[in-house]
């Protein structure tokens, strides 16, 4: 007998009759003689919605009570998966993130899981329950209710296969795995039967939504093999595993792209010792997450600096940039958010001379100018203009030939 822990997306439990189409595979699992823990995400666009009903109380949202509003959601799926498995003579109990043993930081909307106690679990396991805990919830060392960001149920099936040490971790969604670049913009791409646990993280940090990069980073830290398969097909899906020979895999695996993209430049900035961790200090004390940073050459003691944010952090970043403009004696800013990143990830990529060639070749023969540039030995990333992103990623699928992986 093994410990499978699956996860199902929003989409998975959009509706009662959905509920009760997983509720069958699930039961289908537990028949084989196998246990299962499952982690649910709210029903369809519930976050959303909640959310729109928050801002109708005014524009000053506490983030501690947020988190109370946004946890329902998942609690409400847990319940009523519950309620049906039950229903179906498959004997199941539903759980909070904090019945079942969550614990995370404090850093509400965005607090990051710092260990699980699954006593409970475990004893609901052995009194052959399947196990359905609520997703994107913790507990915080003061007590409060915490969410674990966007996409924060992956990081908490991955958690809690790493913890009870589960077979595998199955995250079921409305998708049947990673594909070489987003099938609605271009129609060649290809399913990947594998990817490796870093290539995943970097898809997953560079815009490619079937995986939040948290649970990513989990999965490579603790060793868990991940599936990501469709919940409404038997297609197999992709496994995210770790990696035995990068030398025999393609160059280019993937191409992510990410329209979440706001930039920032800074002008004149003194060219001193402590300038830039006063900068970035004070952003990462914001919860404001810096991606790219490019630093000019200096010229009469000051040079210029650029970095990108998240968009949805712009509101918040903007005053908290400008004061610094002040303080550190720059002499102007400027910012937009009329630009994306494209990314080609591939685990190949440091046995491979000219990658990054290609790459810029591709984009320059769509006429596409490059903004800003960033590197890692698995992946390259541009930041272009926005209306460009398409046909990005088109060129660079084509330029890597990836609609022919085997």
């Amino acid at each position: 007998m093994s410990l499978i822990v699956a996860k199902f997306g929003g989409s998975s439990v959009a509706s009662i009759d959905k509920i009760k189409h997983i509720a069958g595979r699930i039961k289908e699992i537990r028949d084989k003689g196998d246990d299962i823990v499952v982690v649910v995400s709210a029903m369809g666009d519930t976050t959303d919605e909640l959310i729109e009903l928050a801002s109708l109380t005014g524009h000053d949202l506490c983030k501690r009570e947020m988190d109370m509003l946004l946890a329902t959601g998942e609690q409400q799926s847990a319940a009523l998966l519950a309620l049906t498995l039950n229903n179906y003579a498959c004997p199941s109990v539903s759980l909070t993130g904090w019945q079942a043993g969550i614990n995370s930081d404090d850093s509400h909307s965005k607090a990051r899981i710092t260990g699980i106690k699954t006593d409970r679990i475990k004893n609901e396991i052995k009194r052959g329950n399947a196990v359905i805990i609520a997703g994107f919830q913790g507990l915080s060392p003061f007590g409060d209710i915490t969410t674990l960001g966007r996409g924060g149920s992956d990081t908490t099936a991955v958690a809690l296969a790493a913890s009870l040490d589960a077979l595998r971790c199955m995250i079921f969604t409305d998708v049947e795995g990673v594909f070489t670049a987003d099938p609605r913009i271009v129609k060649e791409a290809q399913k990947l039967p594998q990817v490796s646990y870093e290539e995943m993280l970097e898809m997953a940090s560079l815009g490619a939504g079937v995986l939040q990069p948290r649970a990513a980073e989990f999965a490579m830290l603790y060793n868990v093999d991940v599936e990501i398969l469709s919940s409404f097909s038997r297609n197999p899906g992709t496994i995210i595993t770790e990696v035995v020979n990068m030398e025999n895999h393609r160059a280019v695996s993937g191409i992510a792209h990410d329209l979440n993209c706001a930039r920032f430049a800074l002008f004149d900035v003194p060219d001193q010792p402590g300038i830039a961790k006063t900068l970035f200090k004070t952003l990462a004390a914001e919860s404001i997450n810096v991606d790219i940073i490019i630093q000019s050459a200096m010229r009469d003691g000051r040079n210029d600096i650029a970095f990108t944010i998240e968009e949805n952090d712009l509101s918040r970043a903007v005053p908290v940039v400008k004061e610094l403009v002040e303080s550190i004696c720059a002499s102007g800013m400027a910012y937009g958010k009329d630009v994306a990143k494209v990314s080609i990830v591939g685990a190949g990529m440091q046995s491979n001379i000219g990658v990054a060639a290609a790459m810029f070749e591709a984009l320059a023969d769509e006429g596409i100018n490059i903004h800003m540039i960033s590197t890692s030995e698995i992946r390259v990333s541009c930041v272009i203009d926005e209306c460009h992103i398409k046909t990005a990623v088109k060129a660079l699928h084509r330029k890597f030939e990836l609609d022919k992986i085997e």
